[in-house]
C-alpha cells in the first residue's frame, strides 16, 4: 500500500511538471505577444497563468518536501515552507491584479491601438496548450485533491484564453479597442478571488487556526464519548501544512479507566472519523485537573 502511494505521488509529480512546463510556455508566449500586440488582455491572462504556475509550483513543493525527513533542529521538517511561499505569491499577485485594473481603467478612457490578429493567434495557442494540460490531468484529478486543484487552475486559464479570443474577435469586427480593457478587467476579477482565498487560507495556517472542515464541538463530543473519559480540556487543532492536521488535548480519565485502551480508542476515533493521523493526548486524573486549574487561576 505504501509503495502504491509513493508510486502515485511520483506519477502525479511527473504530470504536474509537464503541466508546469506547458503553463510556463503559455506565460512566455502571452507576455511576448501582449507586448508585441499592445494587448492588456493578453498580459492580464499571462498574470492569470502566473497564479496557476504558482499554484502548481506549490503542489510540487508539497510533494517534494513531504518526503524529506524531520531533524532535531526542524522536528516538522520544511512543511511550513509551502505556506510561506503561498503568502509571498498571494501578495505578489495582488499587486499584479491591482496594476491590471489600473491600466484597464486608463485604457478605457484612451483606448490604444491593438493588433487584434496577433492577439487572436496568441490566445488560440494558449487555449490549445490549456486543453493539452487538462488532458494530462483528466484522470489524476479524480483521485487527488492536489491534482484536482491543478486541474481547476488550468480550467480557469482556459476561460481566460477564451475571454481574450472574444475580445480579439470583437476588436477585429468592430474596431473598438476598449474590448481589450474589458477582457482585462474580467480576467483580473478571475485572479482576485483565488488569490484572496490563497492568502486567507495560508494566513490561517500560520495563525494555527482550526482547520477547514474540522468541527471542534464534534471532536470534543467524540472524546467525551470514549470509554473511561471523564472530561477534556486544552483541546486544540491546527494545520502544519496542506493536508496535515494535528490535534492535542488534555484528557481526564475516570478513576477506574484503562489509560492504554482509552488512548488507543481516541487515536483510532480521530483517524477514522476526522482523518487526523497526528494526535497527542495527555492523560490525567481528576486530581491533576484541579492542580492545573489552581496553577492557572
Amino acid at each position: 500500500m505504501l509503495l502504491h502511494t509513493h508510486s502515485a505521488a511520483r506519477a502525479n509529480a511527473r504530470r504536474l511538471l509537464a503541466v508546469l512546463g506547458l503553463s510556463l510556455s503559455i506565460l512566455t508566449i502571452e507576455v511576448v505577444g501582449g507586448l508585441a500586440s499592445n494587448s492588456l488582455a493578453l498580459l492580464a491572462d499571462a498574470a492569470h497563468v502566473l497564479t496557476d504556475v504558482a499554484g502548481i509550483g506549490l503542489a510540487l513543493m508539497a510533494i517534494r518536501i513531504g518526503s524529506r525527513p524531520a531533524s532535531a533542529e526542524r522536528t516538522y521538517g520544511y512543511l511550513r515552507l509551502e505556506i510561506l511561499a503561498a503568502v509571498a505569491n498571494a501578495v505578489l499577485l495582488f499587486g499584479v491584479a491591482g496594476f491590471i485594473l489600473y491600466e484597464a481603467w486608463r485604457r478605457l478612457s484612451e483606448p490604444p491601438q491593438v493588433v487584434s490578429g496577433l492577439m487572436l493567434g496568441v490566445a488560440l495557442i494558449g487555449l490549445l496548450i490549456n486543453c493539452v494540460s487538462m488532458w494530462l490531468l483528466r484522470d489524476a484529478q479524480a483521485k487527488s485533491l492536489n491534482m484536482r486543484a491543478a486541474y481547476l487552475e488550468v480550467m480557469g486559464d482556459l476561460v481566460g484564453s477564451a475571454a481574450v479570443i472574444v475580445a480579439a474577435v470583437a476588436i477585429a469586427v468592430t474596431g473598438w479597442a476598449g474590448a481589450d480593457a474589458i477582457a482585462s478587467v474580467a480576467i483580473a476579477m478571475l485572479i482576485l478571488p483565488r488569490v484572496w482565498g490563497l492568502l486567507r487560507d495560508s494566513t490561517d495556517v500560520l495563525l494555527e487556526a482550526t482547520p477547514k472542515g474540522v468541527n471542534m464541538d464534534e471532536i470534543r463530543a467524540h472524546i467525551l464519548g470514549a470509554p473511561g473519559i471523564a472530561d477534556v480540556h486544552d483541546l486544540h487543532a491546527w494545520t502544519i501544512t496542506s493536508g496535515v492536521n494535528v490535534v492535542s488535548a488534555h484528557v481526564v480519565l475516570e478513576s477506574d479507566a484503562d489509560g492504554a485502551a482509552a488512548l488507543e480508542f481516541l487515536c483510532e476515533c480521530l483517524s477514522g472519523h476526522f482523518d487526523i493521523e497526528h494526535s497527542t493526548f495527555q492523560l490525567e486524573s481528576s486530581d491533576r485537573r484541579r492542580l492545573e486549574t489552581a496553577a492557572h487561576g
